[in-house]
């Protein structure tokens, strides 16, 4: 069992804490909520093999987001250092220094559940089908976050732009 869930970890950690790290914006506690997720895979009782990884690990890194969000041990929307809150995807050019910290800045004006939407159907490119599913949303929620955030992040990006 721990090779497999060595080999999970190979394939989704990064995606996982990308992900993480968009809802947390704090680099730390988005490596704690992948590696809590891993931890307990570790420690479970049940060894037989997960039916949709991609779909369990997804969903338990976000429980364990939504409960340090909750402990109020991230979501202050602020950043020390020198660690992008975008870190780049494999095979993907990164944008321009300036281009990302402004792309971030806005990032962050967003509230959780609007950042949260459009990271996971613009970086990790799900449906929004798939988000709905995953965050126990209905559907039309979904859509209307991924919106509204689209929305303030074009304002957003415009003002800073100007």
């Amino acid at each position: 069992m721990p090779e497999e869930i060595a080999r999970l970890y190979d394939r989704y950690a990064a995606g996982l804490y990308r992900y993480a790290l968009v809802v947390l914006a704090d680099h730390g506690l988005a490596e704690d909520a992948v590696q809590q997720v891993f931890s307990r895979l570790l420690s479970a009782k049940d060894t037989r093999p997960l039916m949709m990884p991609d779909r369990y690990l997804r969903r338990a890194v976000r429980n364990e987001c939504l409960t340090l969000l909750r402990r109020g041990q991230a979501g202050q929307a602020e950043r020390t250092g020198d660690r992008p809150l975008l870190e780049p995807v494999d095979g993907v050019e990164a944008v321009d220094h300036v281009e990302r910290l402004t792309l971030e800045a806005a990032l962050l004006e967003l509230p959780v559940d609007q950042r949260e939407v459009l990271a996971l159907k613009v970086y990790e490119g799900l449906t929004f089908k798939e988000i709905a599913e995953l965050t126990d949303v209905p559907l039309n929620t979904v859509a209307s976050r991924y919106r509204y955030a689209i929305d303030k992040m074009r304002t957003a990006l415009e003002v800073k732009v100007k």
